[in-house]
């Protein structure tokens, strides 16, 4: 501790010497790129050892007959490792980055530094039906989150370091700079400056840099563009659009829907053993639900749908085109499925590679029935870029970063305006069913949320008992008006709460509801208090959110409200008070740092 204080000393006296807070930040933000890109490297790494290993025990004799209980294991590892190793909970990756913007104030477990990097592996690595990419972001934030708690930053410097670390860590993973900061602006932060900008892109530059350094300089779905935006192929875009719409939808509410089921289930036991076993199943019929499918993705991005009779009970279909397209519509819709158990089970991951795996095996659906069918020969190739393109604009609810990450990931800039097409119209028909996605749609539901929304934001780190105004003289529900008028004449306000003798509120008396008979003495020892009060029709209890009390401000034409805390008297609060605060909060929040 004592070496801990001496460190955090010379740093603040290095800092305040040298650099400005703009600088300092700056400095951060590369700092964070690189330690995110680290943990992205060292989450690929630690899938692919695994994986590695997996593989020798696959290539054994009737070895396929074990690898379906190889996720399961994974799963087991996982829960071990959480429960008695760490005996921590470990937060889904991006909603728990949300979850800490909207309600914790951008902090973050110290322990999300690392264990979301075991975690994600164990579970990834022997097959869980997820992706990477959720525990790397969350790895970044976490990093992030505890950089800025350690150096004593304020709130929006280390909003903007979670950002900052999200963005390396996306641009880390996936090698996709432009899309990673479009992904921090849209799904992750909660408001930008211009300043904020310049961190977030040395955030990522840094991040893919040291990506580059240790995996290489690859591209992660290598793509060559057969062809670019065709006008005679714009209804098919529409089409391809709408259906990743409802394919979002579906995902979202299936997703929701087992979360909820496995939730009932209160032993991990029990949780472990029905998701392994249904897990297991799913794998051995559909065996392309393995993993996170990016091989799968691969094949499906070549117009290649083969791979999904590979290791099957379903080989013998593969010359059938009918078959094929009724095998790929149903691994669409399991995905899922798989990925929702794996989750439920225990495991940890996110969901970008299975809304990948769903979104190309859509478009490559699409484009084998359109062709079949004698309708247009379309290239399976670009249909499920556009696939997954829509996806990702669906069910995260983020048509920019879908733009950007597929044009990114495959080199298909040329594909750009099909690419704005699909993603938009995806988003657009998702938002008529679904208004949060699935990162969002818990927090919104407990009315948590608060990224992308200034307003609110402003509201929700704004304290009631710090608005509290306590100098209204009260009154005595029997004293006579003569009484009244003393209190009045010692009061700088025109409203008297009236109590009873154990401080519970039973009226207010308003100065303007009596100015007529305040200066008529022969009515002051006849007419009492009791006769003059009225209960207001809205009253603000001590515990309601901030959010509350400006609704009910809104509805009412009342400039002082009374708070009780369970019906005893505490005090007003107004109007103006609370406008001058939330107007000070929402300046903050959009200052230049």
């Amino acid at each position: 501790m004592r070496i801990t204080s001496k460190l955090l000393h010379k740093v603040f006296k290095f800092r305040y010497k040298w650099l400005s807070d703009k600088q300092f930040v700056l400095l951060l933000s590369v700092f964070v790129g690189i330690a995110s890109g680290l943990g992205a490297v060292i989450i690929k790494n630690s899938v692919h050892f695994i994986q590695s290993i997996i593989h020798k025990v696959r290539i054994m004799p009737y070895s396929e007959y074990l690898y379906v209980l190889f996720p399961a294991l994974g799963i087991l590892l996982t829960l071990v490792f959480i429960k008695y190793i760490l005996r921590k909970p470990i937060k889904h990756g991006i909603p728990s980055v949300l979850y800490a913007i909207s309600k914790d104030n951008g902090n973050i477990k110290a322990h999300n530094m690392f264990s979301s990097i075991v975690a994600s592996s164990l579970t990834v690595g022997f097959g869980g039906s997820v992706g990477l990419e959720g525990p790397t972001v969350a790895t970044g934030a976490a990093l992030g989150s505890n950089i800025g708690r350690f150096l004593r930053l304020n709130y929006k410097q280390i909003t903007l370091l979670l950002g900052c670390a999200c963005a390396a860590s996306m641009a880390a993973i996936f090698k996709a700079p432009v899309a990673a900061i479009v992904f921090a602006i849209e799904v992750i932060m909660l408001d930008l400056t211009l300043s904020s900008m310049v961190p977030l892109l040395l955030a990522s530059v840094t991040g893919i840099i040291t990506s580059y350094l240790f995996l290489g300089q690859e591209v992660i779905y290598p793509f060559d563009v057969q062809e670019v935006f065709k006008m005679e192929l714009i209804h098919f875009y529409i089409i391809i659009g709408v259906l990743a719409g409802f394919i979002s939808v579906y995902f979202t509410r299936v997703y929701m829907k087992i979360a909820s089921l496995f939730d009932k289930i209160q032993s991990w036991r029990k949780r472990l053993l029905v998701g392994g076993a249904v897990l297991g199943v799913m794998i051995m019929l559909f065996p392309s639900l393995y993993g996170e499918g990016y091989a799968e993705i691969n094949s499906a991005m070549r117009g290649d749908y083969l791979y999904i009779f590979q290791e099957t009970l379903f080989g013998f279909l593969e010359q059938n085109w009918f078959w094929a397209i009724i095998i790929i519509g149903i691994t669409v819709l399991l995905k899922v499925i798989a990925t929702s158990i794996t989750f439920g089970a225990g495991g940890v991951g996110g969901i970008f590679a299975p809304t990948l795996f769903m979104g190309s095996n859509l478009g490559l659906f699409f484009a084998v029935v359109v062709k079949h069918l004698g309708i247009k020969d379309l290239s399976g190739s670009t249909f499920a870029v556009l696939g997954m393109s829509g996806l990702i604009a669906g069910v995260l609810h983020a048509p920019l970063t879908a733009i950007f990450l597929i044009a990114d990931l495959t080199g298909g800039y040329k594909l750009f305006l099909p690419l704005m097409i699909v993603s938009t119209i995806a988003f657009l028909v998702v938002r008529i069913f679904e208004k949060n996605s699935v990162y969002t749609i818990q927090l919104a539901r407990a009315g948590d949320l608060i990224t992308h929304n200034k307003d609110q934001a402003a509201l929700k780190f704004l304290r009631i008992d710090k608005l509290i105004e306590r100098n209204f003289l009260t009154v005595e529900v029997d004293a006579n008006l003569g009484e009244l008028v003393k209190v009045i004449s010692e009061s700088e306000r025109n409203v008297f709460p009236v109590l009873d003798k154990d401080e519970n509120m039973l009226g207010v008396v308003f100065l303007n509801n009596i100015r007529s008979i305040v200066f008529k003495p022969e009515m002051y020892a006849d007419t009492f208090v009791r006769d003059l009060m009225f209960m207001p029709d809205v009253i603000v209890e001590k515990d309601d959110t901030m959010e509350t009390v400006a609704r009910k401000f809104h509805e009412c034409s009342h400039y002082n409200l009374p708070v009780l805390d369970n019906g005893k008297y505490v005090g007003f609060v107004s109007r103006a008070n609370v406008f001058s605060a939330y107007r000070k909060m929402v300046k903050e929040f959009s200052k230049e740092l």
